[in-house]
């Protein structure tokens, strides 16, 4: 019975859980497949795990499953996107927590993934400033290894795109993690044409976009790293200011 665990987990996954629910319920069977446990404490691991995957809802399923995509965009899973998600899932659950989600994304990692079915059922199941968060964390994955590649740049326009987020909010947060000389710009959602005044404006718009309180329905270690966002946003604020002589 172990060796169809797998595939009835994909399908009650499917039923209730749409492409995400799929990719976890194949994932969580194969974890259960292990015969050194009884099918008694394999349910119990199984119900473990489960509730912490629902303690932050949706945002912590496509949280894994894209975490998935972008490792395995560029055809190479690096260490330092490993250590990346693990650093990010640690100050989000604690230690064993996400070695439990690390367990679970590496059986993600083994199955062909539908990214822009997954990214579809995202832009339906969560709130905009919850999405620019996820792109961002993703974002971080990418550059994990200090740059990212042209393969995964194009895999999170792509999700980007299905996730319903314009290309003014991709680009901002892309100028975040890759810079050039009109990245406090871009940032700001704005031109070095912008005047003195539209660039106090711009600012205001985007630190009331970015601002971590959006994000309180995920969990505070959530809101936390959101304040990622915020910071650079006042970043590129202030140096526009210094350059301008802005008082």
């Amino acid at each position: 019975m172990a060796k169809y665990s797998k595939w009835l987990g994909g399908v009650l996954g499917w039923s209730f859980g749409g492409p995400i629910g799929a990719v976890l319920g194949f994932a969580l069977g194969a974890m259960f497949d292990d015969k050194s446990l009884s099918v008694e404490e394999r349910e119990q691991r199984r119900k473990e795990i489960w509730s912490q995957r629902s303690r932050g809802g949706d945002f912590n399923s496509a949280l894994l499953v894209l975490s998935a995509a972008v490792m395995k965009a560029d055809g190479k899973m690096m260490k330092s996107e490993l250590e990346y998600i693990r650093s990010y899932l640690v100050k989000a659950f604690g230690q064993a927590i996400a070695a439990e989600q690390i367990g679970l994304l590496k059986e993600i990692l083994k199955q062909d993934l539908d990214v822009r079915e997954v990214s579809k059922q995202i832009r339906t199941a969560l709130e905009h400033p919850m999405r620019l968060q996820l792109l961002h964390y993703l974002f971080g994955i990418a550059k994990a290894d200090g740059q990212v590649h042209t393969s995964e740049l194009n895999i999170l326009k792509t999700v980007a795109y299905d996730m319903g987020i314009s290309d003014k909010d991709f680009d901002s947060i892309k100028a975040m993690f890759i810079k050039d000389p009109l990245a406090a710009y871009t940032i700001l959602e704005i031109t070095p044409e912008a005047t003195d005044e539209e660039v106090k404006h711009a600012f205001r718009r985007m630190a009331r976009k970015y601002h971590p309180d959006k994000l309180s329905d995920v969990g505070e270690d959530h809101v936390k790293k959101a304040q990622e966002k915020f910071v650079k946003v006042t970043e590129a604020y202030e140096q526009i200011k210094k350059e301008r002589g802005i008082k």
